[in-house]
């Protein structure tokens, strides 16, 4: 007999929790609050240990359809153009680009008919003994376990971790865009207060993001695109063109937060996943990738457990310390890469590094983070 959960949250990590219980033989409604299922955003990129839970989920080669290899790591530029680092034209790129729509397409394509309700805002959660209901429009739902992935302002989190801080605001603001421009490696372009990150992405388009400092949030423009391309207006190409090609009402200004560390991600039969249980700094690219990897392990700890409670703490004790680790990194490199102070002294440790070295720390297994593997989901042949 199949059993029984309820995601609430259709973005990435709310389809991966989905597809990864369909994996191991469970039922899922996924919950979604927007009348329309669709990811918000621009563009992203995907490490090895995403792609390794990518495949785990059985997606892994519909991923990389979409994507599109990017050498930004090891492209490293400053703002008139000089190359503190550059990739080699037969450098494997380590990682994958996407148009977040695209992965997101991808996961939602592999879930089985009618398992998302969009329009369905969640408003109340209730625990009993042998199950969980969660309230939504008026019509009341039940199961087995609760996967919260409903991001950083979680609603979830709120109602049942009443203890926990809200979400903080870094000092640090970003624009994002996608124009038509193909052909682009990929590269950062470090200035002082700021940087520039350059994806490549499908169908001969880039990404772009400009992340500086803010003294507040909430600061924004009336003309988004024009402020975007004032600040930026002296660094080299393409950056002046890539802002120019994107259409005004797709340039995204966002404030980048992140969450103070959880004691826990579980409460009784809920568990928070992705930003609703560490949502982090952009810097290290790792939130989405961290989404991929907690659904993986959560399907897993699952299937090995004959209990929902064991199975939770499983979860809990494996997801915990490496998430939140990942999100101090990010938030360290974060500083790092928008401090005015600390910009000589950071791009002349760039420039001193010998290439050979800067490569093998951006290759497939030059990180810690990178060298994550997934723990194995039974296949869903399976399966009745």
């Amino acid at each position: 007999m199949s059993r029984h959960a309820i995601v609430i949250g259709g973005g990435i990590g709310g389809l991966a929790a989905a597809l990864a219980m369909h994996r191991i033989g469970w039922h899922a409604v996924v919950l979604e609050r927007a009348a329309e299922l669709r990811e918000i955003g621009a563009g992203m990129s995907q490490a090895p240990n995403a792609m390794r839970a990518l495949d785990e989920l059985g997606v892994g080669a519909q991923a990389r359809a979409v994507g599109a290899p990017t050498h930004a790591a090891g492209n490293l530029r400053l703002p008139d153009g000089r190359y503190l680092q550059r990739a080699r034209p037969d450098d494997a790129a380590a990682m994958l680009a996407f148009h977040r729509a695209d992965l997101h397409q991808v996961l939602l394509d592999a879930l089985p008919d009618g398992w998302v309700r969009t329009g369905a805002e969640v408003t109340a959660v209730r625990q009993e003994d042998s199950g969980v209901t969660v309230t939504y429009g008026g019509v009341e739902l039940g199961g087995e376990l609760v996967v919260a992935a409903d991001g950083v302002h979680s609603t979830v989190r709120r109602l049942l971790w009443t203890d926990a801080p809200p979400p903080r605001f870094l000092g640090r603001t970003a624009w994002l865009g996608i124009a038509e421009m193909a052909d682009l490696p990929g590269s950062i372009t470090l200035g002082p207060g700021g940087y520039v990150l350059i994806h490549p992405i499908s169908r001969g388009r880039a990404y772009w993001a400009y992340v500086t400092t803010a003294g507040r949030p909430g600061i924004r423009y009336e003309e988004e695109k024009t402020e975007a391309a004032r600040r930026l207006a002296t660094w080299h190409e393409p950056i002046p063109a890539l802002i120019e090609a994107t259409p005004d009402e797709a340039v995204i200004h966002i404030d980048i937060r992140d969450l103070a560390p959880l004691p826990t991600y579980v409460r009784g039969r809920v568990a928070l996943l992705g930003d609703a249980a560490h949502a982090m700094s952009p810097d290290r690219g790792q939130g989405a990738g961290q989404s991929l990897e907690d659904a993986v392990v959560l399907a897993a700890a699952l299937a090995g457990e004959p209990a929902i409670e064991a199975a939770l703490r499983r979860y809990d004790a494996e997801r915990r310390p490496r998430t939140q680790a990942t999100a101090r990194g990010a938030r360290a490199d974060g500083r790092r890469t928008t401090s005015a102070a600390a910009y000589r002294a950071m791009v002349t440790m760039i420039r001193l590094m010998p290439a050979s070295l800067w490569r093998k720390g951006i290759a497939a297994d030059g990180n810690a983070t990178w060298r994550w593997r997934p723990p194995h989901l039974p296949s869903p042949t399976t399966h009745p």
